[in-house]
């Protein structure tokens, strides 16, 4: 069975509804701790070439999600052509500009100071129609893959393109 959806002003016209997160998902996820530090985050972000992290409590759960944009709020107007800079070499997956580490590391901000608490998730079951709605409806890039409330993948943007491009 198909289902025709629109993804970011990409239409696809035909889409297998048994591709399931399951399917997709990056399953080596990168997480950060409840008390983990902004400058900590972001080294991880850029050592691992991403843009967000899951943020899990001891037994796994998801708790929250810090993005890069998280990192990057509250920097402020007066930072935007550098905040600009750091995001683009951030998204490249570059080694984080020493300038910004520098900057970061007055942040003493932890995860949870920073973190999204009501992260939109999926199940290993959601397909793939339900996904790309979720991000498109919630303007988000990403969506953590829930089993009993813990992360066991995540997907990304990036990973339906990647689907749709096989054929779904």
């Amino acid at each position: 069975m198909s289902l025709p959806f629109c993804m970011g002003g990409l239409n696809v016209a035909q889409v297998r509804l048994a591709e399931t997160a399951a399917g997709m998902m990056t399953r080596d996820v990168i997480t950060a701790g409840p008390a983990d530090t902004a400058a900590g985050i972001a080294a991880k972000l850029g050592e691992h070439g991403i843009s967000a992290v899951p943020v899990v409590d001891a037994a796994g759960r998801l708790v929250g999600i810090v993005s890069e944009g998280d990192l990057m709020r509250s920097f402020g107007l007066r930072n935007a052509m550098r905040r600009a800079w750091w995001l683009d070499i951030l998204a490249e997956g570059e080694e984080l500009a020493p300038e910004f580490m520098d900057y970061i590391r007055v942040d003493n901000r932890r995860a949870t100071d920073l973190m999204t608490r009501d992260v939109v998730s999926v199940t290993e079951s959601a397909g793939i129609d339900e996904i790309a709605n979720l991000l498109t409806r919630h303007r988000i890039k990403r969506v953590p893959v829930l089993r009993n409330g813990r992360v066991v993948g995540i997907i990304s943007r990036a990973d339906i393109v990647r689907t749709l491009a096989r054929g779904g």
